[in-house]
């Protein structure tokens, strides 16, 4: 199935990346939801402080920044953003019953022949795909933050997920500039999440039983395992609450020894979640 339009449903953190990749890279007219004004201001302020980097080292120019806004197309109404989309990515927070909602409603209202997508990183496809009447056309297209520079895209076969929903969205992440990898089963974690999670967990106990310091655990994971980020820092990126979900997840569905660490659940308590609330293990700024 050819893809022309897009819904992404979702302008947060990682809905107005996505955003931004399937206008600017993919060239897809691009249905931008949330359910806030305030939320898509904000999104859509975060894609046009983006796209003006891009202008100001030279590699777009004015009228192309102004092209790729005007495929964006802001909605507050759900049934008006996925009416006429061919492809629904949903980027809403990590709550099954929420994911489950939403893909009741979409399945409402998207054409017949729309795939719906989810970025879920942790909650089973096949659970989401449940929740509607076209299980076959229902797959994830997990995304990596932030969706602009990572090149990464897993895309999860649900348990009845069709291999044309598989194709089609293959190609339209190709398209999109991404290189994928297919998770051939329908696992909680994926790939990428069931091996960092372990990783980010540990890093955190090191960090609250007083085994290093911040600084030297982040140094040496990037100059003992060659990572561009310490996983302090990297959490941070994704979120302490993210990251939490997903070993929430991983322990109730795949195995106890993917419990959180007691450090883990106290920073979630604190709410220094990183980045998203200006602090973590790390001080973030606006800029």
């Amino acid at each position: 199935m050819e893809v022309k339009r897009i819904a992404v449903l979702g302008a947060g953190l990682m809905g107005h990346g996505i955003c931004q990749v399937a206008a600017q890279t993919g060239g897809y007219e691009v249905n931008l939801y949330d359910i806030e004004q305030r939320f898509l201001d904000n999104g859509l302020g975060m894609i046009k402080g983006s796209l003006d980097k891009f202008k100001t080292k030279g590699t777009l120019s004015e009228a192309q920044v102004n092209e790729i806004m005007n495929r964006i197309h802001p909605q507050l109404d759900l049934k008006e953003a996925v009416k006429n989309a061919d492809l629904i990515i949903e980027v809403t927070p990590e709550i099954p019953d929420l994911k489950k909602q939403v893909f009741a409603n979409v399945d409402q209202w998207a054409p017949a022949h729309a795939v719906i997508a989810s970025n879920t990183s942790s909650i089973s496809i096949t659970e989401l795909a449940s929740a509607t009447k076209r299980p076959t056309q229902v797959c994830g297209m997990h995304f990596f933050n932030p969706p602009q520079l990572m090149k990464l895209v897993e895309v999860i076969r649900g348990t009845l997920s069709s291999d044309e929903t598989i194709n089609t969205v293959l190609e339209t992440a190709h398209k999109m500039g991404k290189e994928t990898v297919l998770v051939k089963k329908d696992v909680p974690g994926f790939i990428v999440n069931r091996i960092l999670f372990p990783a980010l967990n540990e890093a955190v106990a090191l960090y609250y039983e007083g085994i290093a310091d911040r600084d030297d655990i982040d140094k040496a994971i990037m100059l003992g395992l060659n990572w561009p980020m310490g996983p302090l820092k990297l959490l941070d990126y994704i979120g302490a609450d993210t990251t939490l979900a997903i070993g929430d997840v991983l322990t109730r569905e795949v195995d106890p020894k993917f419990h959180a660490t007691p450090g883990l659940k106290a920073i979630v308590r604190a709410k220094l979640l990183g980045r998203k609330t200006g602090k973590g293990f790390y001080e973030w700024t606006q800029k």
